[in-house]
């Protein structure tokens, strides 16, 4: 802990990647704090670009940065595209916390993810699993990227001296989630494959494998507030995790939704589908030993995704489906 926080009041903040799940979370946080936000879309500013992410940090001369911004996808694309997930990633990091020092910024928060870890890695996972065994092979790419950000950031740091700092979060969900079912992760899949059972009057859903995998999720708005706590709270060389704490089944977790939803049929497998790594859950101790903890349950967090979910296809929930029946039914009575 900093013996004197870092305070937003007044300073002018970047959100690198505003429009991410992440960065749009971040967005909601930052504005209940007393700061300038600074916010520039993809077709503006490709964070690819050297000198043009130079530029836009020297004219717009941010104190803190947070950087959520990333190429981001499931195994399937991770698969395909490896040389855009490692450059992609690789510029990114790279430019933004090169400029930053260059720009003179004062605090910068680099984002990285559990899936960096060793793909066998001892459970809970510590921070100090990093770079201790092999890297799951179909995600190799965009981990290799992360962990040369969350090295950049330490090298800044140990040379310059620069206030840069890196968190690991576990597996997030909630608004601003990806839906497709070929390339989003477990959650935002189940929520679509069980609202679609519902709506079709399905009398059961698929899910993968066996279901006894547990994992470790995390609602996206307590990373933010976990990421802002951090910001203002850690300066030390090391990564730190950032997770719940609670691991669960993904089997229970498809009953949880499935509840959500009010969908009342049968959960079946596919065993010719991998169940993928048994267990994966962070040590996030450090973090709790600072004092900051998750606010939102899953059980209240998949309603709010699910909330987030409907919204994206339009669709009306129970309350406006009965206001736009009772509108009907006036303007038949209505009629000679």
């Amino acid at each position: 802990m900093l013996s004197e926080p870092f305070e937003l009041t007044g300073k002018r903040v970047w959100v690198a990647g505003h429009r991410g799940m992440v960065g749009a979370a971040l967005i909601r946080r930052l504005a209940t704090e007393s700061c300038d936000l600074l916010t520039v879309s993809r077709d503006l500013l490709d964070l690819r670009d050297t000198s043009a992410v130079d530029a836009w940090l020297v004219e717009n001369k941010p104190d803190a940065v947070f950087l959520p911004a990333a190429k981001v996808g499931g195994i399937l694309a991770n698969d395909t595209y490896p040389a855009e997930f490692l450059y992609d990633n690789l510029m990114i990091a790279s430019n933004v916390i090169h400029g930053s020092f260059k720009a003179g910024v004062q605090k910068l928060l680099f984002l990285g993810s559990s899936c960096i870890y060793p793909k066998f890695a001892r459970q809970p996972i510590a921070e100090k699993s990093l770079l201790t065994g092999p890297l799951e092979p179909t995600n190799q790419w965009y981990a290799l990227a992360k962990i040369s950000g969350i090295k950049l950031c330490q090298a800044y740091r140990r040379q310059y001296g620069c206030d840069f700092i890196s968190a690991l979060p576990t597996n997030l969900y909630g608004p601003g989630d990806n839906y497709e079912l070929e390339t989003s992760h477990v959650i935002p899949a189940l929520l679509r494959k069980i609202h679609e059972a519902k709506s079709g009057d399905a009398r059961k859903v698929e899910i993968w494998g066996t279901g006894a995998p547990r994992r470790e999720f995390l609602y996206v708005d307590d990373c933010a507030d976990a990421l802002l706590f951090l910001m203002k709270h850690y300066s030390e060389e090391g990564h730190i995790n950032l997770g719940s704490g609670e691991e669960v089944s993904i089997r229970k977790l498809a009953q949880i939704i499935c509840k959500t939803i009010g969908f009342d049929g049968q959960i079946t497998h596919d065993l010719s589908k991998p169940d993928g790594t048994p267990r994966k859950l962070l040590d996030s101790s450090r973090l709790r030993s600072m004092g900051w903890a998750p606010a939102v349950s899953l059980s209240a967090g998949l309603e709010m995704a699910y909330e987030a979910f409907r919204e994206t296809l339009r669709i009306p929930n129970e309350l406006e489906v009965s206001l736009e029946q009772s509108l009907i039914d006036l303007s038949e009575r209505s009629e000679p």
